[in-house]
């Protein structure tokens, strides 16, 4: 399972990080890095795929996303006992042992 998040994380980490450096340009000496780079790729790209090139990083940005989903909910479904016990620890309902610890014999309140 570890190795499914490590190849699912690192390409997503790879691809933002390039994605936020290029975009603004920060290039620390390093073409790829650069905003002209970033234009060509998107450039090349899109003439690729027949679309314009400002269309790309939405798209890219949606696939990340269903994809990040569909490794969580992998993750959810292997992990879905472990899950349920603690969501049942942490929100479920009082058991007897509890609802006798709050019991008091003598009730003071002069409510109704």
């Amino acid at each position: 399972m570890k190795w499914l998040l490590i190849f699912w994380a690192a390409p997503v980490t790879l691809l933002t990080s390039w994605y936020g450096l290029s975009y603004y340009d920060m290039s620390f000496g390093v073409f790829m890095l650069t905003r002209q780079a970033h234009d060509l790729v998107f450039a090349i790209y899109g003439h690729v795929l027949g679309i314009p090139p400002e269309t790309i990083p939405p798209l890219v940005a949606r696939a990340m996303v269903v994809d990040s989903a569909i490794v969580f909910a992998l993750v959810a479904l292997r992990k879905r006992r472990q899950i349920v016990a603690w969501y049942r620890r942490r929100f479920g309902a009082p058991t007897a042992q509890s609802r006798e610890a709050f019991a008091s014999d003598a009730n003071l309140s002069s409510a109704p």
